[in-house]
């Protein structure tokens, strides 16, 4: 081989080793559900190698983690999680795992209400299964809070990836815009509505941010048990509830069993509407398989149902 040919090849290896040593591995990245799991992957993007524990259309309440999860937080530089005991199962996979990982609670910093009787019920299989909490754990339903998880998703990046910090700073804000496009879509919707018909019935009480945030009543049978005498006095309160604040709708939730609201509309006269997403996205074929589409669609649902005739 000629001395330059030979030179050429050598300094060619060089060159393509030195980009790929520059070239980072991924981040690590594990999100404890599918909300937070859609977050995530707008602001990593591409820089991102992102795990989502709790699937579409799942309850993270009553997840039960399997060795893959622990394994995967083992790996990882970094868990986005809700906080305020949203995730009962998490403690004791982050204690399995012994991971090293930055562990995120993505609602720190931001404005949270507390959760009457400290804590709620969901509905699983005809089951009332309580969770317990001293605050409300949807903190996601306020698209101005959906910002707040935003920058704290970025935040932690940057902790663990500085040489990409632009970037994610940078998608942060691209989202965040888009974010700030949706919370005002949401507002003109709602605004539209006549101010008597804000009412609407839920599975559990998951929307008192949304409500906060946009004006629309939720009633639900929080604390309402499917068994026993008790029970159904809490359901004839419910029901009186209702009728006095004249619902307009009432929804089932993609995570929730719905024969107790099926109940509640044979004996308020008010049929299913369809379904609100509260804890989870749809799946990909869904009306909700990103955090966006997922406001957009119970915004939509909830306007429809209450300017029906």
């Amino acid at each position: 081989m000629p001395r330059w040919l030979h030179s050429t090849a050598i300094c060619t290896v060089i060159t393509f080793l030195s980009v790929t040593s520059t070239q980072a591995a991924p981040l690590q990245v594990v999100a404890t559900f599918s909300i937070i799991g859609d977050m995530a992957g707008e602001v990593g993007g591409d820089l991102v190698d992102l795990k989502t524990l709790v699937a579409p259309d799942a309850d993270a309440h009553v997840y039960e983690p399997r060795p893959a999860d622990a394994m995967a937080i083992a790996r990882a530089d970094v868990v986005l999680t809700n906080g305020l005991e949203f995730e009962g199962f998490l403690s004791r996979l982050i204690a399995a795992s012994g991971t090293d990982a930055s562990i995120i609670a993505l609602t720190d910093g931001l404005p949270t209400m507390e959760e009457p009787g400290g804590g709620h019920y969901h509905y699983v299989n005809g089951e009332a299964i309580f969770h317990a909490g001293a605050h409300d754990p949807h903190v996601w339903q306020s698209v101005e809070n959906a910002k707040g998880y935003v920058a704290n998703i970025s935040a932690a990046f940057c902790a663990a990836d500085a040489d990409n910090c632009t970037q994610y700073q940078a998608n942060a804000a691209d989202y965040s815009a888009r974010l700030d496009t949706l919370d005002a879509q949401i507002r003109a919707s709602i605004d539209a509505l006549p101010a008597d018909r804000r009412t609407v019935v839920v599975a559990h009480n998951a929307f008192r941010y949304f409500e906060a945030a946009y004006g629309v009543t939720f009633l639900s049978p929080q604390g309402v048990s499917t068994e026993g005498e008790a029970a159904a006095a809490d359901v004839a309160g419910l029901i009186r509830e209702i009728r006095a604040a004249n619902a307009g709708a009432i929804f089932g939730e993609n995570i929730s069993d719905t024969r107790l609201l099926e109940r509640i509309g044979e004996e308020t006269g008010l049929t299913l509407s369809g379904t609100l997403y509260s804890d989870a996205l749809s799946g990909a074929d869904g009306p909700a398989p990103t955090y966006i589409a997922m406001m957009r669609h119970n915004t939509s649902a909830i306007t429809a149902a209450l300017t029906a005739e």
